[in-house]
Parts: structure tokens; C-alpha cells; sequence
């Protein structure tokens, strides 16, 4: 049989590599297609990937705790007789040449040819030092055109290891990033004071390595708030008509086997008020707005090891029985590390639920690419004024976190009261 490569899959549209984080099998084991091979961690999933083909896992080229790009090759799955591949993941550096040209004898500068100045070796030295910098030749150019010290972006890159990609620079540039001062004349150098000790705490503590999953949602948040303008709004909402609803229709879920909470109403609300302002369902590429046909609501769902975000697609289309059904669904899967990678892309907008612990309201950070995230606060009793009455109602604080590059603060709070009117107003 023909070798089949294992890909690391791609688990989300803003999601360039991943982390194995367990082997499931070991090599030389036989394998059936669609079997978990291994599992892998992102700032988005943490899963299982079945296995693409059947046969004999022959060669496995991406160990434990080591993340790489996506489409790299991390196994090879063969019928048993070829010799194990000995090479690396594919996405390694090539072997360097085994042998190099004789230089030529040293003799005179060839004619016409210039003679290296100290001026062109200060520049190639300055070069140098970018190079110590994780970042391509293109990033190394935007930043010597619009004279940026790439020394301020060292360890802030959003790419492997800390790379700094072609979004990071172009997004410190945006952020209206400092140009590099001109070089001053040369002082002697004075002696500094010596730098203060670094503050360190003197009890015991315990040292646990941060998991991939848990490194992978640090950066992206950074980088989140590092891209987007954030902005929160909030609202208080009336939950008595869906708690009414809900009590209404919860024996009839159930024997359908569905559990029906509160959220399905929320996700509902949020779908018919982003069909009236699509603003909300958008993305930012560059300086287009793209705005989104489909309406695919992300759910948080928080995991003992993580938070990870299933999407529920063409939410809008659904009804309140569908999308119930879908929650539990994504959510007993992701559980179980049952999720695909289908199940976490093409997000438009993400919901989030902080007040089914108790929290009062939450600002969340918003899941790029998206421009905005509705965050759930707890549904609590209170004294509320209802025609110069006080009155006992169950309210709920919604919150708006938007990126105001896109979204006006209008727009944000015309979404919000949509929302509102239409949990306030459900059919009982």
C-alpha cells in the first residue's frame, strides 16, 4: 500500500499551528481509519485526530509537547515493510550544503566592483542584529521603511516561538509606533547605577509548567487586546418571560432528550438582533470590512483543562428546540475530546456564560477574528422600579465587548437594546 502522511489539521481560521500533545499509539502499532491517533492542543481545542487511513504507523516524526504548523507531517502510516522514514517534520530547516566552492585566491577588488565602507558594514551589522529576532526578510524590510526598532517587538511576536509576523509590525505601526531617534553622537559611557534586585517572593511555592492549551490562549488574548480597540457596554435585561418559557418547555425537551437551560434563548436573541445589524457579524481585514452571511455563534465552554470555543453554525436559522440541541451537543463532545475541526471553525460571534458561577458581569476579550463577544452574567432577584412600583423581577447584566475600530458605540447599544426587547418580550 502507498504511504499516507498525518497532517497536523488546522482547528479554526485564525489557528496556524498546533501542539501534540499525546500519542495515542506507538510506532509500529497497527492502526483502522478513523481511530484516535493522537491529540492536540490549541488556544481553540484540545481533541483527538482519528486516524486517515488504515495500515501500520511506521513512522512518527513529531514527538510529545512539540508544536508545529499546521500541514506539517507528523507520522506516516504505511503497511509495515518500508523502512521508517529517519528524516524530521517536514516544516525543519533543510540540511545545509555538504560542500561549499573553494573561495576564490585573495587578490585585487575587481574593477568597477565597490570596495565595502565602514558605512555598508554598520548597515549589514544592523541587519545582523535584526536577525537575532525571530521575524521573515519581509518584516525586516517594513520595519527599515517606516523606521521601526524591531528590538521593541522582541518576544511580543504572535507567530512560532515568538516570531513577529507580517500582522504583528503592520498592528505596532497602526498603534502608532515610535520611529527609531536618530543616532546621537558618541558619549563616553557613564557608569549606571546598579539595577535594583528583582522583587521575589520568599515563602514556599509550587512551580507548574504552563500546559500547551494554556500558553496558546495567553497569546492569543494578548494578541487580542493588542489588536482590537476594545470597548464594553453593558445591559440589564428582565429574565421573567424566559424563565416562565423555559419552565414551560422543559419537560417537553427532556423527553426528547434534550436539556433546555437559558442559554439557547440568549443565543437565539443574539441571532435575530446580528440579522438586524450585521456590523456585529463582521471581521476586519486590513481596511475592508468583511461582513459575514452566515450567523455561527461560538459558545464557551470551560473545561477542567481550558476554555474552549465550539461553534454552532447557521445559528440563525435555528429554532429554540435546535439550538438547545446543538449546545448540548458540542458541549458533551467537547468534554469527551470528541470535537473536529469542523466543530470550531468559521466563528462570526461568541457568546459567554462567566454568571453560571455566580460572577455578577464579565468583560470578556473578544475571540479574533471576530469583532465582538456578549458575555452572561448571573440571573440574580432584585428590586426593580416598574410604574413608580418597586417590584421583585430575576434581571441578568449583559456586557458588549466590541472592537470600536468597527463598531460605533450606536451601533453596539442599538445590538444590545435588540437583544433585550427581544428576551424581555419572549412568547410565554
Amino acid at each position: 500500500m502507498a504511504e499516507t502522511q498525518v497532517k497536523m489539521p488546522q482547528m479554526g481560521e485564525s489557528i496556524f499551528e498546533g501542539t501534540v500533545t499525546k500519542w495515542l499509539k506507538k510506532k509500529g502499532d497497527k492502526v483502522q481509519r478513523d481511530e484516535p491517533l493522537f491529540e492536540i492542543s490549541t488556544d481553540k481545542i484540545d481533541t483527538e485526530i482519528p486516524s486517515p487511513a488504515s495500515g501500520v504507523l511506521q513512522d512518527i516524526l513529531v514527538k510529545e509537547g512539540q508544536t508545529v504548523q499546521i500541514n506539517t507531517t507528523v507520522a506516516v502510516i504505511g503497511d509495515g515493510a518500508a523502512k521508517p522514514a529517519e528524516g524530521k517534520a517536514e516544516t525543519q530547516e533543510p540540511p545545509l550544503a555538504q560542500a561549499k566552492e573553494p573561495s576564490p585566491p585573495p587578490g585585487p577588488a575587481p574593477v568597477g566592483r565597490p570596495v565595502p565602507t565602514a558605512r555598508g558594514e554598520k548597515e549589514e551589522a544592523e541587519d545582523g542584529d535584526h536577525e537575532h529576532i525571530r521575524s521573515s526578510p519581509l518584516v525586516r524590510r517594513i520595519a527599515k521603511e517606516h523606521g521601526i526598532d524591531l528590538a521593541s517587538l522582541s518576544g511580543k511576536g504572535t507567530g512560532i516561538n515568538g516570531r513577529v509576523t507580517k500582522r504583528d509590525i503592520l498592528s505596532y505601526i497602526e498603534q502608532g509606533a515610535p520611529a527609531v531617534p536618530p543616532p546621537k553622537p558618541v558619549e563616553a559611557p557613564k557608569e549606571a547605577p546598579p539595577a535594583p534586585p528583582p522583587m521575589k517572593f520568599t515563602g514556599e511555592v509550587e512551580r507548574v509548567p504552563m500546559t500547551a492549551m494554556r500558553k496558546a490562549i495567553a497569546e492569543h488574548m494578548v494578541m487580542s487586546r493588542r489588536t482590537s480597540a476594545h470597548v464594553t457596554t453593558l445591559f440589564e435585561v428582565d429574565c421573567s418571560r424566559i424563565l416562565k418559557a423555559k419552565e414551560k418547555q422543559q419537560a417537553e425537551f427532556e423527553r426528547s432528550g434534550v436539556k433546555l437551560t437559558v442559554t439557547p434563548f440568549f443565543v437565539q436573541a443574539a441571532a435575530t438582533a446580528l440579522k438586524r445589524f450585521p456590523i456585529v457579524n463582521s471581521s476586519l481585514e486590513g481596511d475592508t470590512i468583511v461582513y459575514k452571511q452566515a450567523i455561527n455563534i461560538g459558545i464557551a465552554v470551560n473545561l477542567e483543562w481550558g476554555l474552549i470555543v465550539p461553534v454552532i453554525k447557521h445559528a440563525g436559522e435555528k429554532n429554540l428546540f435546535g439550538l438547545a440541541k446543538a449546545i448540548n451537543d458540542l458541549g458533551e463532545r467537547a468534554r469527551n475530546k470528541k470535537l473536529t475541526p469542523e466543530d470550531v471553525k468559521d466563528g462570526t460571534f461568541t457568546i459567554t456564560n462567566p454568571g453560571q458561577y455566580g460572577g455578577l458581569i464579565g468583560t470578556p476579550i473578544i475571540n479574533q477574528p471576530q469583532v465582538a463577544i456578549m458575555g452572561m452574567g448571573g440571573i440574580k432577584k432584585r428590586a426593580v422600579v416598574i410604574d413608580d412600583a418597586i417590584a421583585i423581577r430575576p434581571i441578568i447584566m449583559l456586557s458588549l465587548s466590541f472592537d470600536h475600530r468597527v463598531i460605533d458605540g450606536a451601533s453596539a447599544d442599538q445590538f444590545m437594546a435588540e437583544v433585550q426587547k427581544e428576551l424581555e418580550n419572549w412568547p410565554v
